[in-house]
């Protein structure tokens, strides 16, 4: 009787450990945007907020060295695979865009790293707000959900952030 149980249990058991496997809780992503800040700007001590949608990106002699933008507040709508992907845009004193990063999110490692290594978050970089506001970035396959949540965060950011753009 107990070897028909505990067969029982295993086969309950790894029935259970296979829909589990199947329906993984997303892990959480934490990025730091000081780094993706600083990987820009490697002198940037400080961001401090100019509007509702620009922040300053400044060295330690209060010196401006860029400015950004974050979706983290405005996009929690906009989901991609598993959750929302708020983006930070980081750009020059000429509000040319320098880089477009994924902030933390839940969304699967290995696609964002996919997304990553083709380039696409560098779509945008090299444009300024205004032309990359009109510019069209395609999705990819294999991590479309996550790259079109990335570029609808990108899209609203642009467009609003065009509306209130910060004196240099």
């Amino acid at each position: 009787m107990f070897k028909k149980n505990f067969i029982a249990f295993l086969l309950t058991s790894s029935v259970s450990i296979a829909q589990n496997h199947q329906k993984s809780t997303p892990v959480f992503h934490e990025i730091s945007n000081q780094k993706i800040v600083q990987s820009i700007f490697p002198d940037a001590v400080k961001v401090e907020k100019i509007n509702s949608y620009w922040y300053r990106v400044l060295d330690k002699s209060q010196k401006t060295l860029g400015f950004a933008l974050s979706s983290a507040d405005y996009c929690q709508d906009i989901k991609g695979y598993n959750d929302v992907t708020p983006v930070l845009i980081i750009t020059d004193k000429k509000f040319i865009i320098k880089k477009v990063a994924l902030q933390s999110n839940h969304e699967t490692l290995s696609y964002t790293l996919q997304l990553e290594n083709k380039g696409f978050f560098n779509s945008w970089s090299g444009k300024t707000v205004k032309e990359a506001k009109s510019s069209e970035v395609d999705g990819h396959t294999g991590a479309t959900y996550t790259a079109n949540a990335v570029i609808k965060n990108v899209e609203f950011l642009l467009t609003n952030g065009a509306k209130k753009m910060p004196e240099k």
